[in-house]
């Protein structure tokens, strides 16, 4: 019964809008390929129940769909109120993402000033994503899902969001914008386990794009705060654990609508549990005790990316990351290293909607025998091995 009531006030909530003139609109954008694996597991959580190839159909393999609710109203003097719903679903059986969460990808309000900036509040994302992301070929970049970085590890790929946040992200100034954001843990007697902090810059400057971001996530790894800044109940969490940190630095040269981006990321945890691997964080798990004293884990992700317009609808990508990582355990260590490769052909046959052919192949080393370091892409069954393919032809539309 709810999703008709919830589909009937959209429905009259952007009718009523309109009438008004207001500014709500309704947005979205569904993206479902079919897709191959080869390598994968039988099991995600168990490589030793064995695997093979892999056809399914499967949605998001470049964007996750999603529907929305966003606008603004105009208060005078340059002020405005402003609002953003975001629902992400699985377009090939109509599930929620996300966890469950109606709302999960995103869900603000806040006021806007034409002169100075923005100021939000609620579930929204971090400025890894708000100003490094656009830089990547994965995220908001033209690769998207298929593209992240090793269990998403830096955040580039938006799979995490902050809940309980206040978010400030200026205007441009001489091409420059800034931004802050702290997240509330929510809990009583312990405001920092699971708060988390991030802050970023962005620099344009002709056809060049320059950012730097940060982000911290506090947390006691021996007493976790699941409401907290990242919730560990809506698959969100990534890497689960003790204190986190991630920055990087990127640049972009735009010719055009062609591009060429290389970025630098680092990201780290303290007594790691387990990792964001197949779609789960239980499917990445760890050896060792989870809290063990001096365990860590730390990455650093090296991208190069490109995308050239042969015609105005038709244009090729690519893109190249490294990713060498370091754990320690009292039980286990391994130095694994990822050689990964993204192409992708795109065309549009419209403004709003598109087909691509995109494909990954992915190689790890060094992961020590421990299974959490097995080759995977995205949230796709992992290989049973150090080698993965995936191979995806979809069909993208925005309304």
């Amino acid at each position: 019964m709810k999703c008709p009531r919830i589909a009937l006030a959209a429905s009259l909530l952007v009718a009523s809008a309109a009438h008004a003139q207001s500014s709500v609109t309704l947005f979205g954008l569904i993206d479902t390929s079919l897709l191959y694996t080869n390598n994968a597991r039988s099991n995600a959580a168990k490589p030793s129940a064995g695997g093979g190839t892999q056809w399914q159909e499967f949605a998001g393999s470049v964007y996750t769909p999603r529907w929305g609710l966003r606008g603004s109203e105009d208060l005078g003097g340059g002020l405005s109120a402003v609002f953003w719903l975001e629902n992400g679903f699985n377009s090939t059986n109509g599930t929620f993402k996300n966890g469950g969460d109606l709302f999960g990808r995103q869900a603000w309000v806040g006021l806007s000033a034409s002169q100075y900036g923005t100021v939000t509040l609620g579930r929204q994302y971090d400025f890894m994503v708000t100003y490094l992301a656009p830089l990547s070929a994965t995220g908001s970049g033209f690769g998207g899902n298929l593209a992240d970085h090793p269990y998403d590890n830096d955040n580039l790929n938006n799979d995490m969001r902050m809940n309980n946040s206040v978010k400030f992200a200026s205007v441009a100034f001489d091409g420059l914008k800034v931004g802050a954001l702290y997240a509330f843990s929510n809990q009583a007697g312990q405001v920092s386990n699971n708060n988390a902090y991030s802050a970023g810059l962005a620099y344009t400057y002709g056809p060049i794009n320059l950012a730097a971001s940060y982000l911290q996530i506090n947390r006691d790894a021996n007493a976790q705060n699941a409401t907290g800044a990242v919730s560990t109940g809506d698959g969100d969490a990534l890497t689960v654990g003790g204190l986190q940190r991630m920055f990087g630095v990127g640049a972009q040269y735009m010719f055009g609508k062609s591009s060429v981006g290389l970025l630098w990321t680092h990201s780290s945890t303290e007594s790691p549990s387990s990792l964001w691997f197949g779609g789960s964080t239980a499917n990445g798990a760890l050896p060792g005790p989870s809290n063990g004293a001096g365990n860590y884990i730390k990455f650093d992700n090296f991208e190069v990316n490109g995308r050239y317009f042969l015609q105005t609808n038709l244009s090729l990508g690519a893109s190249y990351t490294y990713t060498m990582a370091s754990f320690d355990s009292a039980t286990g260590n391994a130095s694994p290293h990822w050689n990964q490769v993204m192409a992708q052909a795109d065309y549009l046959l419209s403004a709003r909607t598109d087909v691509y052919l995109e494909g990954v192949y992915q190689r790890v080393g060094g992961g020590n025998n421990i299974s959490a370091f097995d080759a995977g892409v995205y949230t796709l069954n992992p290989a049973t091995g150090n080698q993965q393919v995936v191979v995806a032809v979809g069909l993208k539309h925005k309304f």
